[in-house]
């Protein structure tokens, strides 16, 4: 048996090249087709993992960039609320002097007026 093929304990024998059954031939065409077209969805598979990682990166990336700009957010957030605190219990302060002074205008005529 020695022919210029190399040994394949999986592909059976041939007599002969020009005796080849057409029947076969067209089998191991058929199952090169389907061989080549799974390679070809493999390497599909492959590139679109490939893709996916580089995704879950950039996403990860905006994630760790959302993550700084939500603290930077919270501190402005308490920085103002402090601000509009303090804003708040001037205008109260303000308020209740306006009160004390409409009244002692009020009121003291009237003691003034009556004694």
């Amino acid at each position: 048996m020695s022919s210029s093929v190399p040994y394949d304990p999986y592909v059976p024998p041939e007599e002969s090249n020009s005796g080849a059954n057409p029947n076969s031939q067209n089998k191991t065409a058929a199952l090169r087709q389907e061989i080549d077209d799974t390679v070809g969805i493999m390497r599909d598979n492959i590139n679109k993992v490939a893709e996916r990682g580089e995704r879950l990166t950039s996403i990860e990336d905006k994630a760790d960039n959302l993550a700084i700009s939500a603290q930077g957010f919270k501190r402005g957030a308490n920085r103002v609320r402090k601000q509009m605190w303090w804003k708040d219990l001037k205008m109260r302060m303000c308020l209740f002097l306006v009160v004390i002074i409409l009244l002692v205008v009020i009121i003291v005529p009237i003691v003034v007026h009556f004694s």
